[in-house]
């Protein structure tokens, strides 16, 4: 019994403490994709009309934490870190070990906790009317449709 702790404490010490689900994590910049509000690629941050957009709607994350990709162009992480401190919201710049790919994640606005947002990608977001994203359909029971 006592073996084992040790052993398990040693393989800590060595190897690091075993990570939940490492490739989500290494995809999503360390966190999970259920604390993810919104995300952009490599690419989609150089483009101006995500920048608007996200520049209007980060009012809607108040206690959220922008997290960059270590691998963005050092210009484009500085457009974005303005605007995270314009803001006032925290951000990071995360080390990545993933090549340089523009369809990588170079921007995410994470929670603390699991806000399990659907779409969280900035140009599906862009798309989506702000009339489809609050009126969801209503299902109709069982019931209601066998006595139509």
């Amino acid at each position: 019994m006592m073996t084992d702790e040790l052993q398990k404490h040693l393989d800590n010490g060595l190897y690091g403490v075993p990570l939940l689900k490492p490739d989500e994590q290494r995809k999503y910049l360390g966190t999970f994709r259920e604390r993810c509000y919104l995300s952009m690629t490599i690419s989609q941050m150089t483009k101006q009309q995500n920048e608007d957009y996200l520049r209007k709607h980060l009012k809607e994350y108040p206690n959220s934490k922008i997290l960059i990709n270590g691998k963005v162009p050092e210009t484009v992480q500085q457009t974005y870190i303005q605007l995270a401190m314009q803001a006032n919201l925290p951000f990071t710049v995360v080390a990545t070990a993933d090549p340089y790919q523009n369809d990588r994640i170079g921007l995410l606005v994470v929670a603390k906790t699991a806000v399990n947002e659907q779409t969280i990608d900035i140009e599906k977001k862009v798309t989506v009317a702000p009339s489809q994203k609050q009126a969801a359909p209503k299902k109709e029971t069982f019931w209601h449709k066998l006595f139509r």
